[in-house]
């Protein structure tokens, strides 16, 4: 299936519809609302309803901003990836980032015994600390990705080393697991489910800003990326800096996909899937047209399965790792098995 037409009809299509889907996130849900109160109280401010407001206002829309925000996040960290590593079934957590930050959450839950005193005595809620433990995680892995890709000439061995400190981050959470309660696990195996709803108003006031500052510098990349698609030595006569253009990708894929593993923990498959999905449907290679592209794909995609696993109009909701892995997993094999197909994209 390929979309045909001109990239301002494509880019107008997807808008519409990445509106539909967010009014439509608005709409669905345990307690199904209708269209009009949305409008009144996207553009009125109010519902006409209290109990619908404080749906809207504390739950639904954070959660709807949330998932088209990290859907854009980790679709582009995706596609920063697989260009730097000319590798089709790379993801944005190939570096060990959500390894990182994986193991901050798990110090924190598993040892969280001792951290109980000091955050009732600060106030601080348990949402913040996760995301700062997560976030303290990605970045202390950052920071040796960052040095090691300055000491290292090609990307192959950058690779490897962000997969020997991802191994070395799950041995220690499986040390961690080993001697720590059954709550404790099941606070953290709930972590890793991923979720879009605990985001309050105030978290999205970080949130929010560190993303879109950095999707916008994945925008002003797709040029050096554009020249990486031709391989690192004629990049090089084109006048491209590889170590810095290589870090440069490194920390703004490190920033969007660290961000959403920090407040909503490791979501699967949208950064290897999407990428992929946009270059079929749209038949491109050229950065400049897959990132933004990638960005209103993304959000749409997250913003559905979000949909799916909340069951509309019953109380039930699956996590969502669960929804995205069970409609992710078969693309991932397709993509294996015409893996050679690929490769033309990143030659």
């Amino acid at each position: 299936m390929r979309f045909s037409g001109s990239w301002g009809t494509i880019f107008a299509l997807l808008l519409v519809l990445a509106i539909v889907f967010f009014n439509l996130s608005l709409l669905l849900g345990s307690v199904n609302l209708h269209f009009s109160a949305i409008y009144n109280f996207l553009f009125l401010g109010t519902s006409g309803n209290e109990s619908w407001d404080l749906i809207l206002g504390n739950f639904r829309l954070p959660k709807a901003i949330t998932a088209i925000s990290a859907g854009a996040a980790l679709g582009v960290s995706g596609l920063q990836m697989q260009t730097l590593f000319r590798n089709p079934l790379a993801g944005p957590f190939i570096l060990g980032i959500s390894s990182g930050a994986s193991l901050g959450v798990a110090i924190t839950i598993f040892l969280g015994f001792h951290l109980g005193g000091f955050v009732e005595l600060s106030g601080i809620s348990r949402s913040w600390l996760m995301a700062f433990s997560a976030g303290l995680g990605a970045f202390l892995v950052l920071v040796v990705i960052a040095l090691a890709a300055n000491r290292v000439r090609d990307v192959i061995s950058l690779l490897i080393i962000g997969l020997m400190f991802g191994a070395a981050a799950g041995a220690v959470v499986s040390i961690l697991q080993f001697f720590s309660k059954a709550e404790n696990i099941q606070a953290y195996v709930v972590w890793t489910f991923g979720s879009l709803g605990s985001l309050s108003w105030e978290e999205l006031k970080i949130f929010m800003p560190v993303i879109f500052l950095s999707l916008v510098g994945s925008l002003l990349l797709s040029k050096p990326l554009n020249t990486l698609l031709l391989g690192e030595e004629y990049a090089q006569t084109l006048g491209v800096n590889i170590k810095r253009t290589r870090l440069l990708v490194i920390i703004n894929t490190s920033l969007l996909a660290g961000t959403v593993t920090a407040f909503c923990g490791p979501i699967a498959f949208i950064g290897i899937a999407m990428p992929h999905i946009v270059r079929m449907l749209f038949q491109t290679t050229n950065h400049l047209l897959l990132t933004p592209l990638v960005i209103l794909m993304g959000g749409i995609a997250l913003l559905l399965f979000d949909m799916v696993s909340q069951l509309p109009g019953l109380e039930a909701t699956l996590p969502l790792n669960a929804i995205t892995s069970i409609l992710g997993a078969p693309f991932v094999v397709y993509l294996m098995l015409r893996k050679k197909t690929l490769n033309r994209n990143f030659k």
